[in-house]
């Protein structure tokens, strides 16, 4: 991928329904996967469908993200990089109504020292995210590693995508730079996050899956994991657990980087009610 080559892309808004699973559930589910789904065109590996990200992720002073403050709480930023490639991503990442949409611009990766400055280029392709960075106040605060493998489909209402994403290992971080030493707090060790993102309504394929595994949605986020686990402080201000208002289960962070999970056995698909 040439690092010369910048663009900007908007994707649709899809829902996006999480799961944190045991290595071995997630090992099956990733066997179905591959008996079912194709692998992501972009990524490589012994699979073809694996590859490494790491984020840098932004917040505010006051951790207004974190915390969820008004239409803080609604919106995500982050710089995001793949494997060593020489280009990298500004993306914005939006929830509401229950989905989820992005916007990105690609660059290369040592226009990320851009973000240092105080008055955005407006003919900059990456002036959209530094604008934003600037009003709402928003610096670095850690960076986030991991290994993901995807997959994905066609239904009936569109493109589908799985994604299983393990070996997290995260760090408080403040600078305008990608860390590649691998030092940081190894997260969910023994588990993975799987997660499935479509269109409209449940596709079949995933609701099969569901059921044959036995799977519980869990409301995961690894940006207030690190949060939680490295400013404890702050995590005794924000609510006692983050809940998933579709299905009642909630996740509480242990010391140790760990998650303890509570779930009520239910299974909830998304209403059709958004395109």
């Amino acid at each position: 991928m040439a690092a010369s080559a910048s663009y900007t892309e908007k994707r649709d808004f899809a829902y996006e329904i999480k799961f944190l699973l045991p290595d071995s559930v997630a090992d099956a589910a990733l066997a179905w996967a591959r008996q079912h789904l194709s692998p992501d065109p972009h990524a490589l590996g012994p699979t073809g469908d694996g590859y490494h990200i790491t984020s840098i992720y932004f917040d505010t002073p006051s951790l207004d993200v974190f915390h969820r403050v008004g239409s803080y709480g609604r919106c995500k930023y982050r710089v995001r990089r793949y494997g060593s490639e020489e280009a990298i991503f500004l993306e914005r990442k939006l929830k509401t109504r229950g989905l989820v949409g992005k916007r990105r611009s690609r660059i290369a990766v040592e226009q990320i020292a851009n973000l240092a400055g105080t008055e955005p280029d407006e003919s900059w392709i990456g002036y959209w995210f530094h604008r934003r960075l600037i009003a709402r106040e928003l610096q670095p605060i850690c960076q986030i590693a991991y290994q993901r493998i995807a997959r994905v489909g066609l239904s009936d209402n569109g493109p589908i995508r799985f994604t299983v994403d393990r070996q997290i290992v995260a760090s408080l971080h403040t600078g305008l730079c990608f860390d590649d030493s691998g030092v940081g707090k190894i997260f969910l060790s023994g588990q993975s996050i799987l997660e499935l993102k479509f269109r409209q309504t449940m596709p079949e394929i995933y609701t099969k899956l569901i059921h044959e595994l036995s799977l519980t949605p869990h409301a995961v986020s690894k940006y207030r994991l690190t949060i939680q686990s490295f400013l404890p402080e702050e995590a005794e201000k924000a609510e006692p657990a983050m809940k998933d208002s579709r299905n009642g289960s909630a996740v509480h962070p242990a010391p140790n980087g760990q998650i303890q999970s509570t779930t009520r056995n239910i299974v909830a698909l998304p209403e059709r009610n958004h395109a």
